[in-house]
């Protein structure tokens, strides 16, 4: 579906906002060898069909052209395109919609929103498509393995004051793993380290210092080797509860990266991570009412 003109006059396509790309200063003949080299990938006749799709616009609604002269210190917009983009094949659920929010269940493997190889197989993607509303926003994130809630506000002008709630923690989140059981370990304990980026970029890892992350670790219910935990992080940093619970010796089953492995493997839809975004509340900023909302989804301990 298209809408009205978004960034860059272009429209959203297809529940996809255009992408941008600042320009430097340089001496490119043309826009066309800029983002052919810009973007070794994407290959320049790739670059000369959306030019002649009208795909490629300056910040100021001017398409860009085969041999349009270069200019620094702008902005393009253009769509993304993935060649084959695989189906996830599960569904997320719209929980609840108001003219504020939309609260979304969404299911393991699916991204929240559009990076790497995924595009339209993306919660914000589909949200856009399923709903007709183009100016939905994700006011936060979880890990593409996590299952469970993520909150989207539908007005720009709102957004910032949502998306305040999480930078100054005034929000309530609760989740909920599958991890073994170490009756060594005294509950409800209390973790706060200092978390880095580690190698590969897409892992973190504690490091000594002082703490910037914070999760409460409570103990649910025991079955045989497993237990169940309720996962309550003060703090939001990348990957922090699956980083929490393998330091605490208690990886999150069907983990696929902590403890850390040579190499990723692939996902196994037979095998998603054990980790749900359980509930949420907070006083919403906007209308003053109290929200809490709770995901349908569940974790099986066999």
């Amino acid at each position: 579906m298209s809408s009205s003109p978004a960034c860059g006059g272009l429209p959203t396509r297809h529940g996809v906002s255009p992408s941008c790309v600042g320009l430097p200063a340089g001496h490119w003949p043309t826009f066309t060898d800029f983002l052919a080299e810009r973007f070794p990938a994407i290959g320049r006749a790739v670059w000369l069909e959306r030019m002649a799709a009208g795909l490629v616009a300056d910040e100021f609604g001017a398409l860009v052209t085969a041999q349009r002269p270069y200019r620094g210190h702008m902005r393009l917009y253009y769509y993304r395109a993935l060649p084959a983009e695989p189906r996830i094949p599960f569904e997320a659920a719209v929980l609840y919609q108001d003219a504020h929010l939309v609260v979304a269940d969404k299911p393991h493997f699916l991204p929240v929103t559009p990076s790497g190889h995924y595009l339209q197989e993306t919660l914000l993607v589909r949200l856009k498509n399923q709903l007709g509303i183009d100016s939905l926003a994700p006011i936060h994130r979880i890990d593409r393995e996590t299952a469970g809630l993520v909150l989207f506000s539908i007005k720009p002008a709102e957004r910032d004051a949502y998306q305040a709630l999480f930078r100054q923690h005034d929000i309530s989140k609760h989740y909920q793993a599958i991890a073994p059981w170490r009756p060594d370990l005294r509950f409800p304990l209390r973790r706060q380290t200092r978390i880095v980026p580690d190698e590969p970029f897409f892992r973190q890892r504690e490091v000594p210092g002082e703490p910037n992350s914070d999760t409460h670790v409570e103990l649910l219910e025991v079955k045989g080797e497993l237990a169940r935990y309720a996962l309550s992080p003060v703090t939001g940093k990348k990957h922090q509860l699956r980083v929490h619970m393998n330091a605490l010796g208690l990886p999150i089953l069907n983990d696929r990266m902590y403890p850390p492995v040579a190499v990723t493997p692939d996902d196994d839809h037979a095998r998603p991570l054990q980790l749900l975004a359980r509930s949420i509340a907070f006083i919403d900023p906007v209308t003053g009412r109290a929200r809490e909302f709770e995901s349908q989804l569940a974790l099986r301990l066999d």
